[in-house]
């Protein structure tokens, strides 16, 4: 999730995609030029250990957009594919 939250912040298109359940990937991504993610907190997780195959992250994304300060909420599905974390979607 933190990886993923990164790739948002810089903008890396390809890593987002490339992290994103194959079930569930869009074609492509774009982003909101007057959007600029400022910080992570993660809520609560459930499963995501080595004996796992899903699990969740909830979390808040800090955020300024057009200079005022907001923040998105969300529960986001992973589960593994080929051994590795993707996610799935979020609510």
């Amino acid at each position: 999730m933190r990886s993923r939250y990164s790739a948002y912040a810089v903008g890396d298109k390809d890593y987002l995609l490339r992290t994103w359940h194959s079930t569930t990937r869009p074609k492509t991504l774009e982003f909101d030029p007057g959007l600029r993610w400022t910080r992570l907190e993660i809520v609560g997780t459930t499963g995501g250990s080595p004996f796992h195959t899903v699990g969740t992250v909830e979390f808040n994304a800090h955020y300024q957009a057009n200079g005022r300060a907001d923040v998105m909420h969300e529960n986001s599905s992973f589960s593994r594919e080929d051994g590795q974390w993707m996610y799935v979607d979020g609510r």
